[in-house]
């Protein structure tokens, strides 16, 4: 992965993994290697048996498609609707929004950009006051809660957009990774070339289905991350329970009875496994690595006390949206945290605060802003923030 795509992680909308509050005395933090002996790079994961999120070598034929999951599992199904998850790819001709901000207008040095949404297409347009390039967007990255970039094609090519949507301003600005200086023409003014790897590294994370025994076909990929793209192509699941075979539950993947370093690892496929982090050397990137949730997660005191019950889904419902109020985390921080006053017990090992006990996760998981990205991250090392301390990697 190049440098300039870890950067424009950034903008993923796949769901971040809020987690318990650490310790609140002031002990000496948990460091990566922590964390190593018990993670392991995406990479390996997809070279084991059976499924594991990303994973491309299924036939295209063994997907039942989300519609075939609704039918027995709707209020699952249309809760997770609306989470970002579910729309981390959309057609950008019926992207939310493009169809909500139909001429969107950019401006660097002389480059003039536009993006304009009519019913049935979305047009992207570049001009330098000479001459102008257009390209029809074929897809839109990004549920659009935090950002959203655009893919175009030109034959079997793909380029990413120059400039992406961003709610934080509600407008245009330069897609995060890419340059910010004054383009030297305008092909490049429009966008870059994704290359093979990196086209199946944006595709794996944020469509379903989109690969055929592990060759790329766009063409019959589903939009977003979908039932299959965690719990694995189901036809043969779909087809056993129409049979009434007991054993069809086993035909797809259940993460439920995860171990909790399997459980951040499966979360970790697309939001990066400490085990990604170390492999690629992405530890010392500076504030950009707040994004890597599951690794940041595990630097944490918590984790390194070995306590089971933290995991990426301590807070979050993975069929649910994310909540964005901070008092609602504070019953997860006192599962294992004694109220204030209180002392530390077999079932509630943590310390309690001396300071509060509401919105923990306001001073403990603080927020920063990525650059270029118009938005905040919470960042899940949690501990004790020292003021004015700088990010520590």
């Amino acid at each position: 992965m190049s440098a300039r795509h870890i950067l424009h992680l950034v903008l993923l909308p796949v769901a971040v993994c809020l987690v318990m509050l650490s310790s609140l005395a002031g002990q000496n933090q948990a460091g990566p290697s922590d964390a190593v002996a018990i993670s392991s790079p995406t990479s390996d994961r997809l070279h084991q048996p059976g499924w594991w999120p990303t994973k491309t070598d299924a036939p295209r034929g063994d997907y039942a498609g989300t519609a075939a999951c609704v039918k027995c599992h709707r209020s699952i199904a249309e809760s997770y609707q609306s989470m970002a998850m579910s729309h981390a790819s959309e057609v950008a001709a019926t992207a939310d929004v493009l169809l909500k901000n139909p001429a969107l207008h950019f401006q660097s040095g002389p480059y003039n950009y536009t993006l304009a949404t009519t019913r049935d297409k979305s047009t992207y347009t570049v001009s330098d006051g000479k001459q102008t390039v257009s390209h029809e967007l074929v897809w839109a990255l990004g549920a659009g809660s935090l950002g959203q970039t655009y893919v175009y094609q030109q034959g079997d090519k793909f380029y990413e957009s120059h400039v992406s949507y961003y709610s934080g301003i509600e407008g245009l600005d330069f897609t995060t990774g890419h340059a910010r200086g004054v383009p030297q023409n305008l092909e490049a003014a429009a966008g870059r070339r994704i290359y093979t790897p990196e086209t199946s590294l944006c595709f794996r994370c944020h469509t379903t289905a989109s690969f055929d025994v592990n060759k790329f076909e766009p063409a019959g990929l589903e939009n977003g991350v979908t039932c299959e793209a965690c719990h694995g192509p189901a036809a043969s699941h779909v087809a056993g329970e129409r049979a009434g075979m007991a054993e069809a539950a086993g035909a797809v993947l259940n993460p439920t009875n995860f171990d909790r370093g399997d459980a951040v690892d499966f979360c970790g496929a697309c939001h990066r496994t400490t085990g990604d982090v170390i492999e690629n050397g992405w530890d010392d990137i500076g504030v950009i690595n707040a994004r890597f949730q599951p690794y940041r997660l595990q630097k944490s005191r918590c984790w390194a006390s070995g306590d089971t019950r933290l995991a990426c889904t301590t807070c979050h419902d993975p069929h649910k949206p994310l909540v964005h109020e901070a008092a609602a985390y504070d019953a997860a921080c006192l599962r294992c945290h004694v109220a204030m006053g209180a002392k530390a017990s077999a079932d509630h090992p943590g310390n309690g605060c001396n300071v509060s006990q509401d919105n923990c996760v306001t001073c403990h998981m603080p927020e920063y802003e990525l650059p270029g990205a118009h938005s905040k991250f919470s960042d899940h090392y949690i501990r004790v923030v020292k003021s004015g301390e700088p990010y520590p990697n």
